[in-house]
């Protein structure tokens, strides 16, 4: 069989490293492998670098696929500084304030935004009785930053006793209660229960099940501000390219890996799935976590992330999104903005039917993206580019045929869109994509099609979750949504600031 780099295991150079996804945990982690004087290649089965921060172009419009929002710039500038360039000489962010809106179908309507004396007035507008809670609720969200952001999720959690010495904290900080539950103990109104409470959904977690820990994101938010990477994220993972490959490193796109070589209790490389084998001294998978263990590595013996253990291993929700761009209607619509979240009639029934009963509910709430009213770039000139998103349950559960039931299931968003938000949108539309849950099982390799890898429940996080140095091979690592941290963009460029604490320096 034909090597590259072959597979040496008494004479190895000690500088080789492979990174299997070029999604953004990947190419974080490249660039810190870089930094660290290693030759990496990072594989990745698309076309173009970014996985889920990709993008699509199609008729003159740029689909954004994934993320839409950066926040903590520091973590990006620190990521660039560590390999000796300049973030803001490769992404210009646009700091957006308003944040995002609400609205439920009674007419409703809650901004978000930056200024706590607005936020205050938000609340007031909604229930005057909330403010003290508001005021509380930021408090207990500072404190969760401080301890679940900063501190343990800037740093390994691979051995327990990391996590026994901070138990208590965790007590403390009641992160046995859901962000719902919490939110529910600082404010009266449903309404502000639900915008104090649904950030998790954009990390793949159910808020009446996940670790109060993550109401950390409103104290993220008010602290550094929401911003967009102009050019979207996929021009941001193009930088980060770029910057691989300044360091000598290497990306092979439109290649699949097949499997992680492990012979020995150590991983000594890669097979591609068309035969050929790279060998490596280091093995960085940023694929999803399950499919790392139960494919990439279905022939090599494991202690913890046994199949058995991964089926009962509970996975976000997934998604449904319409991708589409509009004609002549930059215009239009002038009350929309570039982030809008439309509530259905339910909160936490809808919730449950997503997360626990697994059920493609009629109603349904929509997150909005329309960036083209801060990047022109995304559309033609006149003509705007949208993204609408779904929760829907993920194929784990089974009874919904996606091919049967996207093109009603559409239907039903466009109706939605059409009474609440973007009238006579349907005879705007010019040029479309969908994706579905099997478009992500498909396109990302994410078991169960699942939106954002495992669920962040408390039992599933900190040393729960698959940690950044696997146990099941020696030279392995993982970084990506699926690892300690978790999803979302910040944690995933820290699981990689993570792996450049636990590799040491390439031999020389």
């Amino acid at each position: 069989m034909t090597r590259l780099d072959p597979i040496e295991s008494d004479a190895s150079l000690g500088n080789r490293a492979i990174v299997i996804g070029a999604g953004l945990g990947g190419l974080a982690a490249a660039m810190r492998l870089g930094a660290k004087g290693y030759k990496v290649t990072v594989i990745d089965k698309l076309d173009v670098p970014g996985g889920r921060g990709s993008a699509i172009w199609q008729d003159g419009h740029r689909f954004d696929l994934g993320p839409t929002i950066v926040t903590v710039p520091q973590l990006y500038r620190d990521l660039w500084a560590s390999c000796g360039r300049s973030f803001d000489d490769d992404v210009t962010l646009r700091a957006l304030d308003p944040f995002y809106e609400i609205r439920w179908p009674d007419g409703t309507v809650f901004t978000a935004q930056q200024d706590t004396e607005a936020m205050r007035a938000e609340v007031a507008r909604i229930e005057p009785r909330d403010v003290a809670g508001f005021d509380r609720f930021l408090e207990d969200s500072a404190k969760r930053y401080w301890f679940g952001f900063e501190d343990l999720g800037r740093r390994s959690m691979h051995k327990f006793m990391d996590l026994a010495k901070v138990l208590h904290i965790f007590g403390m900080l009641r992160a046995d209660r859901s962000v719902y539950a919490h939110a529910a103990k600082r404010f009266r109104n449903e309404k502000l229960r639900m915008a104090f409470s649904f950030h998790p959904l954009f990390i793949g977690g159910d808020p009446c099940h996940v670790t109060s820990m993550y109401i950390l994101v409103s104290y993220l938010e008010k602290e550094f501000g929401v911003h967009y990477a102009m050019g979207g994220l996929a021009h941001m993972a193009r930088k980060m390219g770029d910057v691989v490959e300044a360091q000598g490193g290497t990306l092979l796109m439109d290649t699949e890996v097949d499997e992680i070589v492990v012979r020995d209790g150590m991983a000594q490389g890669v097979r591609l799935a068309a035969g050929l084998e790279l060998g490596a001294d280091v093995v960085v998978s940023n694929a999803d976590a399950g499919h790392t263990y139960d494919q990439l590595m279905r022939a090599a013996p494991k202690r913890r992330w046994t199949p058995s253990r991964l089926r009962r291993t509970r996975y976000s929700m997934s998604l449904f999104v319409w991708y589409f761009g509009t004609k002549g209607t930059a215009g239009q619509w002038s009350d929309v903005g570039h982030h809008t979240i439309l509530n259905g009639p339910r909160y936490k029934g809808l919730l449950r039917d997503i997360f626990i009963r697994g059920h493609l509910s009629d109603d349904m709430s929509l997150y909005v993206h329309r960036p083209s009213v801060t990047d022109p770039s995304v559309a033609p000139e006149g003509d705007d580019t949208f993204y609408v998103l779904s929760p829907v349950p993920h194929l784990g559960h089974g009874g919904v045929d996606w091919q049967t039931e996207a093109d009603a299931y559409k239907a039903k968003m466009l109706k939605v869109l059409e009474d609440q938000l973007l009238p006579g949108l349907g005879s705007k539309i010019v040029t479309e994509q969908v994706f579905t849950p099997e478009t992500f099982r498909d396109r990302y390799l994410s078991p169960h099609g699942a939106g954002f890898s495992i669920e962040p429940r408390i039992l599933q996080s900190a040393w729960f979750r698959p940690h950044n140095v696997s146990e099941e091979a020696k030279g392995l690592y993982l970084v990506g949504a699926g690892t300690h941290p978790g999803a979302g963009v910040p944690g995933v460029i820290s699981t990689a600031e993570v792996l450049g604490k636990l590799v040491p320096e390439a031999v020389k």
